[in-house]
């Protein structure tokens, strides 16, 4: 096993009819490779238990599928909404956390605006802002993965009309601080949109972490983004929700593709919420296998970023594709993001017992003063 940096991206093939040129230069979104029979996938941040017997039933007698879906989900916005001590016009559904990501994006900036973010981070974000005509103000986290948020608000000028901040951080794993994010809002002017991205806050267990849903009402820029795809493991079926202001949802919503939150989504999503306590102890046994991998990867040699998503971070750097390799050839199929890092999702019990030899031998292999290596 040879570490080399990785090669250069192959050069785009120019289409035949005009299409917008910011658009040719943006990669598409890939999403995490599958896993053959006698491998195990962890590239894509999924539960790796299947639904619950209550929850399929729901799918199948949700309706017949030729006859749409409700357009506004409001069965589910209810349920959300007495949950969170809110009206249902303060929730909206959509397709996944992206889509909504892309809706509120959408609504908020344009050609000649900027959406200000954390880099690395959500790998649909420079999309998301492309495909919008606004142009990317990525600000680099700290060397241990987490954002940096004063440097975020800096980055704020006349022309932002969105911040974007995932918690945990996906892929380092890495949370914004309550205290820290309550700051952060003071310095953002009140009329650039906040979006909190939270796809993971269910598998988060330190108490100072950031809470989107305790804020809810007390700014008026703020929506806090939620998805069924990973704790609830719905990612089939593709159901996400926001919580804020209705005057910002309303803009939203007027940016969503019609329809696109299928009957069956919305009843699964119904049936989860029913079983919320049986679902979050999965949530609770995939975080302390977290917890432990993390220890396990740190003993080994790694420096591993506090993570508090449902996966962890391997920063690999220039190493990453020989790195990825190895993990492949052992059976992981991982997240691998050429030049900068490997995110490894946590699945099963069995699969940490085949991931961490193979780790062993890969940090072994980092020259001394590498960032992944903590010990020199």
């Amino acid at each position: 096993m040879t570490f080399t940096p990785a090669s250069a991206d192959e050069p785009a093939v120019v289409p035949a009819v005009k299409l917008r040129p910011e658009i040719l230069a943006s990669p598409p979104y890939r999403q995490g490779r599958p896993a053959a029979a006698d491998a195990f996938k962890l590239s894509s941040n999924e539960n790796p238990f299947p639904p619950l017997d209550g929850v399929i039933d729901a799918v199948v007698a949700s309706g017949a599928f030729n006859r749409y879906p409700d357009a506004s989900a409001l069965a589910l916005r209810e349920v959300l909404a007495a949950r969170t001590g809110v009206s249902p016009e303060n929730i909206h559904v959509g397709s996944g956390s992206v889509a909504l990501l892309s809706q509120f994006i959408a609504a908020a900036a344009g050609p000649g605006d900027t959406v200000v973010y954390p880099w690395r981070s959500f790998e649909a974000y420079p999309g998301l802002v492309t495909v919008a005509g606004a142009t990317s103000v990525q600000v680099p986290n700290r060397a241990d993965g987490s954002h940096d948020l004063h440097a975020l608000a800096a980055a704020v000028d006349d022309t932002t009309r969105v911040v974007i901040v995932c918690s945990p951080n996906n892929p380092t794993s890495t949370t914004v601080s309550a205290a820290a994010f309550e700051e952060f809002l003071a310095r953002v002017p009140s009329d650039v949109l906040v979006l909190l991205d939270e796809a993971y806050a269910e598998f988060v267990t330190d108490a100072d972490a950031v809470q989107g849903l305790r804020l809810t009402g007390r700014y008026p820029n703020l929506v806090v983004l939620r998805t069924f795809s990973k704790a609830y493991g719905l990612a089939g079926l593709r159901v996400g929700w926001a919580i804020g202001p209705v005057e910002i949802l309303d803009a939203a919503r007027a940016a969503a593709i019609p329809l696109s939150v299928t009957q069956p989504a919305q009843a699964a999503a119904l049936a989860s919420l029913e079983r919320e306590d049986e679902l979050l102890r999965r949530v609770a046994e995939l975080a302390d296998r977290r917890d432990r991998l993390h220890a396990e990867l740190t003993a080994q040699g790694w420096f591993i970023p506090a993570a508090q998503g449902n996966f962890v971070w391997l920063a690999t750097g220039d190493a990453t594709d020989a790195a990825n390799d190895a993990l492949l050839a052992g059976g992981i199929v991982a997240r691998a993001f050429p030049n900068s890092g490997i995110r490894v999702s946590i699945g099963e019990e069995e699969s940490v017992e085949k991931l961490l030899p193979i780790t062993q031998r890969i940090v072994d292999l980092l020259p001394v003063g590498h960032p992944a290596r903590r010990l020199g």
